[in-house]
């Protein structure tokens, strides 16, 4: 009975002090017929997933999200424009608008990423910077400065096929992030269906992106497609408080473009968790100087993943979770000696081990549970040898009792 006990409790303990230990690997996801792809978490820009992400590519009507930003973000949306012959005239998807028809900005940034309208970006480019070369001027410069991004280049407002107009999936997953958080851009976006009433096409529009119709938590972004481009396809969706955003790139077939997006968004939402390294902590670089973070940073890391951060030479924070790395610049403040500076807690008192995130705090606390419990096990040994010996002593003890009355009795009937 006392083995058996023992092995009912020996067992659960073994799994609660090795079972963290066993490492889990999150299911990636299955066989991608895009060229190139990625997925990043959309508050903290981190990739999570990817497949040839820095190739240059051709993007097609993804391109309008630039033009769709930079009109919200420097044009008045309640302007007028008259439409050109020229932005009549344009090729492709269109709204159809007419030579001399007077339109708000704001109405041809949703045939834009709605409809997908060429003749809208026409429109749009003219407006703003008075026609589609210097608007492209304008489109790559926001880009680079704005956003960030290296490895791109804007020839027009729309995404019709040029030799030069290219882009990559990682620096589109950038382009898309940024413009995500813009709350009219996002609104517009994420609208299933408008009617369009113009003086040449009054119907109901319906956005071109399925996935806000079949993915749920889908909030946008935009498709494209050219011969030469392929099928092109930026997507972002919000499930459990957890934002994130794929890109695909040249597949053959929008439906196969759709199924990577869903492949990898199901990866996304199944396996990370978004975390936060809150304003205020502490790090120290290789020197022993200290930096202080200046605003909260967010981070995306599966559950079993450790957080480690450092500051580099350039004074920006490098966060290392797992084995993936990634950079944040311009959120560290240095330190002077004699200023004051926010006392440690105890969980942060390693300036380079910061509170929630860090893993070796992680696994010093893993490693005090493992003492905790391996000396319960001992005691729980002891205990129960004690007890199995005072019970034996019990035994032998009525058996000599046993054995001394037994002794007396047949002595007396003799």
């Amino acid at each position: 009975m006392i083995k058996k006990l023992k092995l009912l409790v020996i067992i659960p303990i073994l799994l609660m002090v090795f079972g963290n230990s066993i490492e889990t690997k999150a299911e990636q996801p299955g066989d991608l017929f895009s060229e190139s792809v990625i997925l990043i978490d959309a508050k903290s820009g981190n990739i999570l997933y990817e497949k040839d992400s820095k190739r240059e590519m051709y993007p097609a009507s993804i391109t309008k999200i630039v033009t769709a930003i930079i009109a919200i973000e420097s044009g008045n949306l309640q302007d007028i424009v008259t439409i050109s012959k020229n932005a009549r005239d344009q090729d492709g998807t269109k709204v159809y608008l007419l030579e001399g028809e007077k339109v708000t900005l704001e109405k041809l940034v949703k045939g834009l990423m709605i409809n997908s309208g060429n003749d809208a970006g026409t429109a749009i480019a003219e407006h703003l910077e008075g026609n589609e070369k210097a608007f492209a001027k304008k489109m790559n410069a926001f880009v680079k400065e704005k956003v960030g991004v290296e490895n791109t280049n804007f020839t027009n407002p729309h995404g019709l096929y040029h030799p030069e107009h290219v882009t990559t999936a990682e620096d589109m997953a950038k382009i898309a992030q940024y413009a995500m958080k813009n709350e009219t851009f996002r609104e517009i976006v994420g609208t299933k269906e408008m009617e369009w009433i113009g003086e040449g096409w009054e119907t109901t529009l319906y956005n071109h992106h399925r996935l806000l119709w079949d993915y749920v938590g889908t909030t946008g972004v935009k498709n494209g497609y050219v011969p030469e481009s392929g099928h092109t396809l930026v997507t972002s969706a919000e499930r459990d408080g957890k934002d994130l955003i794929v890109v695909t790139m040249k597949s053959a077939s929008k439906y196969y473009s759709y199924r990577d997006t869903m492949s990898l968004m199901d990866y996304g939402f199944a396996n990370f968790i978004t975390d936060e390294i809150n304003k205020g902590e502490i790090v120290t670089d290789a020197a022993g100087r200290e930096y202080m973070l200046a605003k909260n940073v967010h981070l995306a890391k599966q559950e079993e993943e450790t957080v480690n951060l450092r500051v580099n030479k350039d004074k920006d924070l490098v966060v290392r979770i797992g084995n993936r790395e990634h950079v944040e610049e311009n959120v560290l403040v240095e330190q002077e000696r004699n200023n004051l500076t926010p006392v440690p807690t105890a969980s942060s008192s390693d300036p380079t081990n910061q509170s929630g995130v860090n893993g070796d705090t992680g696994a010093k606390s893993s490693l005090g549970s493992t003492i905790f419990i391996f000396i319960a096990l001992c005691i729980f040994f002891f205990v129960m040898n004690f007890l199995q010996r005072r019970r034996r002593k019990k035994k032998m003890q009525q058996r000599y009792s046993d054995s001394f009355l037994y002794s007396r009795r047949d002595s007396y009937h003799r």
